[in-house]
């Protein structure tokens, strides 16, 4: 048996349990609260995940009548501070704000201190952003496939940027030179802010980015936006034509949401999860998130368990064939 094997098994065991009650502890009392509810966001103070989560934790105060902190435990492309909540009581307290990186993916490329499946309680998906594939402004391709047939007459010629080995962006930009025939070379960068800088430069020619990461330089008139990794077109990125329209198949959409220790009981996990959910379906939240070019999701707990599982037969062939450790 396969280590991805044995992970999606678990992750059915965990879905079925969670659709008949069974297995798992019925009875809960409610948080306490006189208590704190603690977010854990592994990734530093001002980033995407830490403004999507803030604005979570704002409206879930009122959801919970009891105070919800954000507390930043950056590190280990996120996986220090997830290993952190994994580790605490299941008290309803501790909860983290995750997305597909340090609960999905990573586990596919390195060892991890813990247990994507057997440490985690899905809570409820926040929010589904859609990479974009991103060119310098002055890039004189209007469309993926002129954008596909230039780049393979260029051989081995031309680079793609990256935040990073085994991002998100790295996986995405393997998966199109994959389905697209290309043979874009990698160049991974520290973060969003020299990537899109190499690509507003030219040091790079394509580039995988979030709406919320590249509005700036779209604005400045440094990137522009070629087309969306979603399946289709998306709502929340008017006008831009979907990549699968040319390289059928194409998908890349990171998830962010909400997850508890393992141990948290059943009754008290239900109780989180709606209260999130309802969140996100608040007006003014949803707002915000459309505003950023992120799309509300506001999931069950098993609609994110499978959405874990998904990613893991998505992306397990595209990190073998390519490679990729971290």
């Amino acid at each position: 048996m396969t280590p991805f094997t044995s992970r999606r098994d678990a992750l059915r065991t965990l879905l079925a349990a969670g659709a008949t009650g069974m297995g798992l502890p019925a009875l809960a009392q409610p948080v306490d609260p006189t208590k704190v509810v603690r977010i854990v966001v592994p990734y530093p103070a001002g980033g995407t995940t830490d403004q999507l989560a803030r604005t979570v934790a704002m409206h879930l105060r009122d959801s919970l009548g009891q105070n919800v902190i954000i507390d930043n435990k950056p590190g280990a492309g996120g996986t220090l501070g997830t290993d952190h909540v994994a580790k605490q009581p299941g008290d309803g307290l501790t909860l983290l704000f995750g997305n597909s990186g340090p609960n999905a993916t990573a586990s596919l490329m390195r060892k991890l201190p813990y247990d994507i499946v057997k440490d985690f309680r899905p809570l409820s998906g926040v929010v589904r952003v859609p990479l974009i594939l991103a060119v310098a402004a002055d890039s004189p391709h209007k469309s993926v496939g002129e954008f596909v047939a230039w780049a393979k007459s260029q051989g081995t010629a031309l680079n793609y940027g990256s935040t990073g080995i085994g991002g998100s962006s790295h996986l995405a930009n393997e998966y199109f030179n994959e389905l697209a025939g290309t043979r874009f070379q990698h160049i991974p960068y520290q973060g969003g802010a020299p990537l899109l800088t190499a690509l507003g430069s030219g040091q790079v020619q394509m580039a995988f980015v979030t709406g919320l990461d590249g509005a700036g330089m779209v604005q400045a008139g440094k990137i522009r936006y070629l087309a969306v990794a979603s399946p289709r077109r998306t709502d929340v990125l008017p006008g831009l034509a979907a990549i699968a329209e040319d390289v059928p198949g194409f998908s890349a959409v990171v998830w962010f949401g909400m997850l508890a220790p393992h141990s948290v009981p059943t009754a008290q996990a239900d109780k989180l999860a709606g209260a999130i959910a309802a969140v996100v379906q608040k007006p003014e939240v949803r707002k915000f998130f459309i505003d950023r070019n992120v799309e509300p999701w506001g999931s069950t707990p098993q609609e994110l368990a499978r959405t874990i599982e998904s990613e893991l037969a998505q992306w397990g062939p595209i990190v073998r064939k390519a490679n990729i450790t971290t």
